[in-house]
């Protein structure tokens, strides 16, 4: 019997494999899915974030013991407590799945990237809701754009960089 986190992943992969060949000719498999991935942990993020700052946390700051968040910060926090496990668990098993480094080399390393695109988001939703005074959803659209742009370069060549085999040609 499959554990359930290979079933998860074998349909996950059946749901996504289905639909790639009417992208074949422009994507790679690996960059269809990772957009694919991308793009519902994506739709989610957002869609909590919305969620959130809308009907949540819509009576002004949260505070908490020692500190004290604006809503759309509260909200962006929110949506990343919960697309973070999502993320890993998505690009872990469907979109790297060459990898050889461990689980927990990995999960470190992706909670590196992941700190680098919390302070992208951070810096790009104050910029863009308290500078320039958008609204919170498209800000949160635009910000996650570069964040995207970012995540994709360092997972790839960073968190799930497949393991580079050595070849050692052997004079006779």
């Amino acid at each position: 019997m499959l554990q359930l986190h290979e079933y998860i992943r074998k349909t996950l992969l059946g749901i996504i494999d289905f639909f790639y060949p009417w992208f074949r000719r422009i994507l790679p498999l690996q960059t269809f899915r990772y957009a694919a991935c991308g793009g519902f942990n994506t739709v989610l993020d957002i869609s909590l974030f919305f969620i959130s700052v809308h009907y949540i946390f819509i009576n002004g700051p949260v505070h908490l013991a020692f500190i004290a968040f604006k809503p759309h910060i509260a909200a962006f926090l929110l949506g990343f407590s919960v697309t973070f496990p999502i993320g890993f668990y998505l690009s872990r098993y469907v979109v790297f799945q060459e990898t050889s480094v461990s689980k927990r080399e990995q999960l470190s390393k992706y909670f590196m990237v992941v700190l680098g695109c919390l302070l992208l988001n951070y810096g790009f939703l104050k910029l863009f809701i308290e500078v320039f005074h958008w609204y919170p959803t498209p800000a949160k659209i635009v910000t996650t754009f570069f964040v995207i742009l970012f995540s994709y370069y360092s997972q790839k060549n960073f968190t799930f960089k497949p393991a580079v085999i050595e070849v050692v040609e052997i004079e006779n």
